[in-house]
């Protein structure tokens, strides 16, 4: 305990913080430079200028690099917990030029109708009014890995805007498959391949069957872009 306590304590360290979070943006940054668009990727300018903005959606475990793909000339915001363990993932985000709103946990019931999770998805909409585009992880922390929860489609209900699934994939990786998300490392010198699928829209007055048809219309398509990017960087070295 006395241990798991200190690791808090450094975590909480604003000198730590601070210069963890900029070791890591560097490392990320490197390995994003290092790994060479090899031709698969999807056109992300031709479905940007006809769906912005929208709201881009991935898996946990496979969004380390994102913050590094999206275009430049864009705004992006993303939602990450309030836990003092996101504190440095948050300042790496910044760090990449991504805006940050923080949310109240991951657990789906929390992000649908706890306080800070209707707080975070007034934000979230609010961004996209001002046309600033959202990524947002689908499936939820600790819960059933690689399934859409309610937060993606109630996003896009409110909003009106649609949910486009991405993904990224690069060759040279190592996956925790002891983690319950598989978390993926990216490394560098390899070659790299990003998927998105065509837009989802969810209608403002749909009922509970329609949301849950969104839920696995997002879940599909995401496990179906996340195996063309995996393909695409094993064929196409």
């Amino acid at each position: 305990m006395s241990r798991r306590r200190l690791g808090k304590r450094l975590l909480q360290s604003e000198s730590v913080q601070r210069v963890g979070s900029l070791l890591i943006h560097w490392m990320l940054g490197a390995i994003w430079r290092t790994n060479r668009d090899n031709g698969t990727s999807s056109d992300w300018e031709t479905l940007i200028d006809q769906e912005w903005p929208a709201i881009f959606t991935l898996w946990h475990g496979q969004h380390l690099l994102i913050p590094y793909g999206g275009p430049r000339n864009r705004k992006f915001v993303t939602l990450v917990s309030r836990s003092t363990d996101a504190e440095i993932n948050a300042r790496v985000i910044e760090r990449a030029g991504y805006e940050v709103i923080r949310g109240s946990g991951g657990r789906e019931a929390v992000m649908v109708a706890g306080k800070g999770g209707v707080r975070a998805l007034i934000a979230m909409r609010d961004a996209l009014k001002r046309g600033v585009s959202v990524v947002m992880i689908a499936d939820i922390s600790k819960g059933e890995a690689r399934q859409a929860g309610e937060g993606v489609v109630t996003l896009a209900r409110i909003s009106g805007r649609p949910v486009i699934p991405v993904a990224l994939a690069t060759s040279r990786r190592i996956v925790l498959e002891k983690t319950w998300d598989k978390t993926t490392i990216n490394l560098p010198f390899g070659v790299r391949s990003a998927r998105l699928a065509p837009a989802i829209y969810v209608s403002p007055k749909a009922d509970k069957e329609e949301m849950a048809a969104a839920r696995a219309r997002v879940t599909a398509e995401l496990n179906r872009v996340t195996e063309e990017a995996l393909r695409a960087v094993e064929t196409r070295k």
